[in-house]
């Protein structure tokens, strides 16, 4: 990784000691083109006010390029109120004046980050953060910004629904993706460019990350989010990042700036980042017909193996000579084209492979075996001294019992029990409820206070039907526009009818809206024929993706109000007003199609397609697929998104079946499941120690009222596990449960052990504690001692105990005394010093058979893989 710094060019410095221009050339242009269209826009009533010029011109930047959905879900005093307070930090702080007109309007101005719900956060955190940082240095101040998000939030898994950021303020958590909008828009609050980094997967392990880069005195420097370091250009993700395959970052607005261009629309960019963080070369691709004749305008897009899938990390458009290129990582991709028909896909090695040729129409294999490799990690990190990292250990514990302060403020399990008990209520169900409300106990208690008695179950009903992140953000105008559905016996009353939760939508309160707008008459025709529903939706609402960037969803009140929108936020607005009318519907999970049930209980395909009669019911010719399995390896029951991914060929694109995350070959193909007839994808992938795959790929179609049988067969390593190093088991720690410095020898009697060398409240660390507790069952069969020391007993005190008590009953934990362990095994197998967390499996002959330090996902999978092989 590089240790210093992003330049953002010669040409960023336009600003200094100039006259500002927010609204340069492109965006009056940009904006005249969208003006007429703005009328149809409430909060484009903005532009009637008395604005200055500064003011017309940064709400003109916003207009020309920000979805059509935040226009239509926010008021103009929204906007109004974002744009004062940017243009007060940029008048205020003392660096404004040094940030050039470009990082202005494509890093500080923007309200949005990614594809989060937007909020007015931008005049709380000015507020409470000037005086924290008026007298820094832009760099001093980008880290005590971190400093006071880490104060806030912390990391935790969830959904892929983003959070604003005063909800991940509220809850006090987020996962990556969160934490990052989080940091991003306090930066932003500050007049400090600021965007959000992010690498789609991982090529070494599944998964994937985000964290900030923020622009400091001409030059832009990167810091893990709500993980503040003692310096920039530091976080446990160097090295992860350094054998990344794809970094990039979302820009709204015509980005004029020095990095590639992975897609460029009219209203925002993508820009690729990866060399600021791993070495790379340019891989050139090029799609021809049969014939060896290019093709132009073909898709083409680079993909990724990850969770068991081949995951497009970029998509291109082949230009007049059939070619397009890439700036990645050097490590292999699936190079898949499509015509919008045809398709063909080859392996590429970046930085091996110069130029491949991918022939549309010419895979004609049914099966096919893929070696993939990921990138080697690098060795480049930026150090604090001893002092600083003190320091900083110092701050962070301050800032942990400044966050648990809050977080006592929070419903406790004897709370919630009481509550239960006076309302009578189920005490299990209501602890479920209010652990996970977290900051939101308070709306959920009083929510069930305020409904009659009679009620209180199907209220009860409804917070169990939504998300455990739903619970910790839904509002009580959401709840109580619910609970309008009148009870019914349905058994997709609660989960269809009763729940606003559709998608990965805002959720907001629609119910009682469209109770009163859709004329009656249209309502009791659509409740005797939803098909009637299909059709006013088909004629009504004009879908398409102009105006918006994947994933970014307009609410259901606003698509009525406004007619014109995304395909995805169309196909919400139909389940909602459905919903409303009493129809059963949703969004199948597996397929992604809007559907709605019959009074006999079967689920119908609502098809929006103009062409059709929308009055006929035309559900897709289903066909059956079963996949038998003979085990291989130790796998008893391959797992979906971990060992094997199904996905459906349509106009030569893949979709992915997202069948339930704890899918496995049993409980989903074993007895064969029913799918819609068509072309489809299995692959399948076994994750190896140094983080390559063997994979494999089938190909096979199935017919109407037809039962497909394929064998199921995971790749296997035949090669016996290798000594790879040497570690004392006479190595002395202390033994936390007997409060005695004891050797490893002496806890773990002869035979293999796990060591693990852990950093507390680290998110590799936290990782691979849940990856392994989602395999005790097998550690615990296994029987041997997995041992987990940390640096001293303050760090032990600060592990996260819900995670620590899920471990299994073999585990230990203890204290690496003056971190004696840790310099051995790092010597020893010439490892990072920093990076944690550190796990080996050894022997008491001191023989190691497996290292991994660092962020990996799927650890546990990794153990048991060796513990099976050990003789």
């Amino acid at each position: 990784m590089r240790r210093g710094i992003i330049l953002s060019g010669v040409l960023a410095l336009s600003f200094l000691g100039g006259q500002a221009q927010i609204a340069d050339r492109s965006v009056n242009e940009d904006f005249k083109r969208r003006e007429s269209s703005l009328k149809r826009v409430k909060s484009a009533s903005v532009f009637n006010r008395k604005l200055t010029k500064d003011q017309r011109d940064a709400l003109k930047v916003l207009y020309a390029y920000m979805p059509l959905s935040d226009m239509a879900d926010r008021s103009a005093d929204f906007f109004m109120e974002n744009v004062n307070t940017s243009l007060r930090a940029r008048k205020e702080m003392p660096w404004g004046a040094k940030v050039p007109d470009r990082e202005f309007r494509h890093f500080v101005l923007p309200v949005r980050v990614n594809d989060e719900a937007i909020d007015l956060h931008r005049p709380v955190f000015y507020n409470e953060l000037k005086d924290r940082v008026k007298n820094l240095s832009m760099k001093d101040a980008i880290l005590e910004i971190n400093h006071w998000c880490h104060e806030k939030a912390c990391y935790q898994p969830s959904d892929g629904r983003t959070h604003p950021p005063l909800l991940t303020v509220y809850t006090g958590i987020g996962r990556c993706g969160e934490e990052s909008t989080f940091t991003v828009a306090a930066l932003r609050s500050m007049g400090i460019p600021a965007r959000q980094v992010y690498t789609p997967r991982w090529a070494h392990t599944d998964d994937n990350h985000a964290w900030v880069e923020a622009w400091a005195d001409g030059k832009w420097y990167f810091l893990g989010a709500c993980e503040p370091e003692p310096v920039l250009n530091l976080g446990w993700f160097n090295s992860p990042a350094s054998r990344g395959m794809l970094m990039n970052s979302r820009t709204y607005g015509r980005y004029d700036g020095p990095e590639e261009k992975l897609l460029a629309r009219d209203f925002y960019t993508d820009i690729n980042v990866t060399s600021n963080y791993a070495p790379v070369d340019t891989l050139k691709v090029k799609v021809v017909d049969l014939q060896g004749k290019p093709i132009a305008g073909s898709s083409v897009s680079y993909r990724l193996y990850n969770y068991a899938e081949f995951y497009p990390i970029a998509t291109k458009v082949s230009d007049k000579n059939g070619e397009s290129s890439l700036v990645a990582g050097l490590g292999d991709l699936l190079i898949w084209a499509s015509d919008g028909k045809r398709y063909g896909f080859k392996k590429a090695s970046v930085g091996k492979d110069r130029e491949v040729v991918v022939t549309i129409g010419g895979n004609g294999e049914k099966s096919i075996d893929l070696n993939i490799v990921p990138p080697v990690v690098g060795s480049n990190l930026t150090l604090a001294s001893p002092e600083a990292a003190e320091a900083n250990k110092i701050r962070l514990a301050k800032e942990d019992s400044i966050r648990g302060a809050y977080y006592s403020t929070f419903c406790t399990p004897e709370k919630a029990e009481k509550i239960a008990e006076e309302l009578q209520l189920s005490k299990d169900d209501l602890k479920y409820v209010m652990n996970n409300a977290r900051g939101n106990h308070k709306v959920i208690e009083n929510f069930l206070r305020s409904v009659k008695k009679s009620d209180r179950e199907r209220a009860m009903s409804l917070l169990k039907a939504i998300t455990v992140k739903d619970l910790s953000d839904i509002k009580a105008d959401v709840l109580n526009d619910c609970m309008l559905s009148p009870a019914s016996d349905s058994k997709f009353y609660v989960d269809y009818i009763l729940s606003p939760r559709v998608a990965q939508e805002e959720l907001s309160p629609y119910k009682a809206y469209f109770k009163k707008q859709l004329p009656a008459a249209l309502q009791e025709e659509c409740r005797k024929n939803p098909l009637k529903w299909v059709e006013w939706v088909s004629n009504n609402i004009d879908a398409r993706e102009e105006w918006y960037p994947a994933k970014t969803r307009m609410l259901p009140i606003g698509v009525y109000q406004t007619r014109r929108t995304a395909e995805t936020s169309r196909d919400i607005f139909f389940v909602a007003a459905a919903r409303s009318m009493d129809i059963p519907a949703r969004i199948d999970p597996v397929t992604g199609k809007t559907q709605w049930a019959d009074a006999d209980g079967n689920w119908n395909d609502a098809n929006f397609d103009k062409s059709k009669k929308n009055l006929e019911i035309k559900n897709s010719p289903k066909g059956r697929l079963k996949l038998t399995y003979n085990k291989t390896g130790r796998i008893d029951d391959p797992k979906y998104y971990i060992n094997f991914s199904i996905s459906k060929i349509e106009n030569g694109e893949t979709t992915l079946m997202n069948f339930p995350e704890d899918g496995t070959w049993n409980t989903l193909f074993k007895d064969s499941q029913e799918m819609d007839a068509g072309d489809y994808m299995l692959v399948t992938g076994q994750r190896l120690a140094d983080g390559g795959v063997l994979s494999k790929i089938d190909f096979f179609t199935i017919d109407p009222d037809k039962e497909v049988v394929l064998p199921l067969v995971i790749r296997q390593d035949n090669a016996q596990v290798q000594v790879i190093g040497n570690f004392d088991a006479e190595t002395i720690y202390h033994d936390s449960a007997s409060g005695a410095d004891k050797s490893l020898l002496s806890t773990t009697g002869r035979g293999y052990y796990v060591l693990g060398i852990l950093k507390p409240n680290n998110e590799p660390t936290n990782h691979a504690l849940r990856d392994i507790a989602a395999v005790s069952d097998d550690l615990e069969k296994w029987g041997r001692s997995i041992v987990l020391l940390y640096d001293d007993n303050e760090s032990l005190a600060k592990a996260d105990k819900s995670i620590i008590e899920s471990l299994p009953k073999t585990a230990v934990l203890g204290v690496d005394k003056n971190g004696v362990a840790a310099k051995a095994i790092i010597d020893a197998m010439k490892l990072s010093e920093s990076e944690r967390p550190i796990f080996i499996i050894a022997d008491t002959f001191n023989r190691v058979v497996l290292v991994s330090q660092g962020y990996t996902i799927g650890l546990g999978e990794r153990l048991i893989d060796i513990i099976h092989k050990l003789k």
